[in-house]
């Protein structure tokens, strides 16, 4: 492949990942810019699908599914594609043996949005391992790359992480999930209101996600760990305003991080992973 076109589809992918998620792209800075480039590549092609499914309401999203994923299989077969999205994400694949399962999981959970609106514990384990769990998977395999004990000793705590951020993602957008897309991700909401208890119960299940991922954030490799624990801590902060805010006020407003204290979570995440393991908390 031209260098120049690997470039572009390379820079295609930081560019969708900064216009996306301004918070997502301040963690990476803290990550080593091989890694960093390779994840850009990841949440590209991830939020292209996410887009297809939750956004093109004007659109066929079925048919739009179905061409992602067909140019997607075109692109592992012959090695190159005229979506620079995919084209930057078939090449990390290959460059960190990224397995196909993981990419199948993901895929599925997206077309499973274009079906399912409500799920039931099985339906939402499924659900999140293939939208979230796996997401972490293939950035863990990223960061361990040429040392496979560390990814199948951190594998746990890698989805543990994913599942907490995509539990308090479903929590933010509440608001939109179930008026404009008429999704319920929260089984424990099939036959209860949304209310103080119910939220309760769903803040339990995120805690023990996060205190089972911080485990595994300690044991990453130093010129990862930053940047991971920061969005760990961004993810906890949203999560306390989250658990603070009323549930007639979530189901008006999506909560948000402000940015003055985006910026006093970075430091304190360079300052605390410089200080030692026992200090990141």
């Amino acid at each position: 492949m031209d260098k120049l076109y690997r470039e572009l589809s390379l820079k295609t992918s930081k560019l969708t990942t900064k216009l996306y998620s301004t918070s997502f792209s301040a963690g990476l800075l803290c990550i080593e810019k091989q890694s960093r480039e390779a994840i850009y590549s990841i949440y590209g092609f991830l939020r292209q699908a996410d887009e297809i499914v939750d956004t093109f309401h004007e659109y066929d999203k079925e048919a739009l599914m179905l061409e992602f994923e067909q140019e997607y299989r075109k692109c592992r077969e012959r090695g190159i594609s005229l979506n620079l999205i995919i084209n930057s994400f078939v090449l990390t694949v290959n460059k960190y043996s990224i397995p196909d399962d993981l990419i199948e999981a993901f895929l599925s959970s997206m077309k499973s949005d274009l079906a399912n609106w409500e799920f039931s514990e099985k339906g939402i384990k499924e659900y999140i391992y293939g939208s979230a769990d796996v997401v972490g998977l293939m950035c863990l395999k990223v960061m361990t790359h040429n040392n496979p004990a560390d990814y199948n000793r951190l594998k746990g705590n890698a989805m543990s992480l994913s599942s907490a951020f995509q539990k308090i993602n479903f929590l933010r957008d509440i608001k939109n999930d179930t008026e404009k897309l008429s999704r319920n991700y929260f089984p424990v909401l099939n036959n209860r209101p949304f209310d103080t208890e119910t939220k309760k119960i769903i803040l339990e299940d995120i805690y023990l996600d996060f205190r089972d991922a911080l485990k595994g954030i300690r044991e990453l490799p130093k010129n990862a760990r930053v940047g991971i624990y920061l969005a760990y801590l961004y993810y906890m902060k949203l999560t306390a305003k989250i658990k603070k805010t009323p549930t007639e006020q979530l189901m008006k407003r999506r909560i948000r991080v402000g940015d003055a204290q985006k910026l006093l979570l970075f430091c304190s995440a360079n300052i605390r992973s410089l200080l030692g393991k026992r200090f990141m908390r």
